[in-house]
């Protein structure tokens, strides 16, 4: 019996990096995606490791087909695909849009919208083959909010996400492969271009606190576990109330 096998972008900080180490807690091996830190990775995946499970990491675009395709390829030889956590996200130029830079905007729909199509692709691909998984898209309260003045493009890709977490759950489910997103709140991670932003907005947030990356990863666990047998085409919201 393989353990389950996620693959998760963007894994070496944040959300991504807490996904990584509450996976390993709750059995799986993991394969980490990155973008350039390669000493953050190697971190995440020594956390996976201190739960006894196996970690590889591979430095990864996701907007690039050809590195999708080498993280897929790398992740199978520790054995066949079960999950993917699409989390590899940046948030673009932060402010009015207005003022925002196209070449930014750019950047961040490739990485935010085209990134997590191309993985979804190569993931559904896998676990077709081998009979069935799950896909949790990591997107944002940003998503219905529409976070004005800070980056309404970043918003609008994650709307995206949510849609197309809905239809390509419709599309697999007799495929055997769920299909669900997280949408967090404001949480404590190094994503924010203001260090201070989690505690500075925390007073409009019904719970009056800015969230934990931890509290993300339990959900992104329920999601990808035998428990959510019946979830899929679902967005959980985990914002705190906002």
């Amino acid at each position: 019996m393989h353990h389950p096998l996620t693959v998760v972008t963007g894994g070496s900080r944040g959300i991504g990096a807490a996904v990584g180490a509450r996976l390993a807690e709750d059995g799986h091996d993991v394969v980490i995606g990155y973008r350039s830190d390669e000493a953050a990775a190697e971190k995440a995946a020594d956390a996976v490791r201190a739960f006894g499970r196996r970690c590889l990491t591979v430095r990864v675009d996701t907007a690039d087909e050809r590195d999708v395709d080498r993280l897929f390829d790398s992740a199978a030889e520790l054995g066949p695909v079960t999950g993917l956590v699409n989390n590899a996200g940046v948030s673009g130029p932060v402010g009015p849009l207005a003022d925002a830079d196209a070449e930014g905007m750019r950047r961040a729909l490739e990485v935010n919208v085209l990134g997590y199509l191309l993985c979804a692709r190569r993931a559904v691909r896998e676990l077709k083959a081998h009979g069935g998984g799950a896909i949790v898209n990591v997107s944002s309260s940003a998503a219905t909010l529409g976070a004005p003045g800070e980056y309404v493009h970043y918003a609008a890709a994650k709307g995206a996400v949510d849609t197309m977490t809905v239809g390509l759950a419709k599309e697999v489910a007799a495929d055997g492969i769920r299909v669900n997103a997280v949408a967090p709140g404001v949480i404590w991670t190094e994503f924010h271009a203001d260090p201070e932003r989690p505690a500075k907005l925390a007073a409009g947030i019904p719970m009056g606190r800015s969230g934990q990356p931890s509290e993300i990863a339990a959900a992104v666990s329920w999601l990808l576990s035998d428990d959510a047998s019946y979830t899929t085409g679902t967005v959980l919201r985990v914002a705190g109330g906002r």
